[in-house]
């Protein structure tokens, strides 16, 4: 199932180019356009998915398949001391695009703290 008005379907569809990494009947992975890191990532389920939070059992096949190959395409792309994977879920988690994405963030130097460090 795709959305019409969904710039990630219109990429799979090949609607809208893109920068392709690795691509089977389940996911897509390909570079961001607006690297925030020198290894940046995205990562689609082809059925579009409105957010994570509207994951149901039957996407679990999409889901995994990102999880089971996102470290390989980290390695691949340069990102192979670590690498952080992020799904930004509705509005409080800052989500931009309308379709469940993961981006792979890497690159040769720390990335930094995800979230604020506790006090003592």
């Amino acid at each position: 199932m795709h959305d019409p008005n969904c710039i990630f379907c219109k990429i799979v569809t090949g609607e809208i180019p893109s920068r392709k990494v690795f691509e089977d009947d389940l996911i897509l992975a390909f570079h961001d356009i607006n690297p925030i890191t020198p290894v940046h990532l995205l990562m689609i389920p082809k059925a579009h998915l409105n957010s994570l939070s509207h994951a149901q059992e039957s996407d679990a096949p999409a889901l995994g398949r990102i999880m089971a190959v996102a470290g390989r395409l980290a390695r691949e792309q340069g990102a192979d001391d670590g690498f952080r994977l992020i799904v930004n879920t509705g509005r409080v988690g800052q989500q931009e695009v309308m379709h469940v994405h993961a981006h792979i963030l890497g690159g040769k130097e720390p990335l930094g703290p995800m979230l604020p460090r506790r006090r003592a």
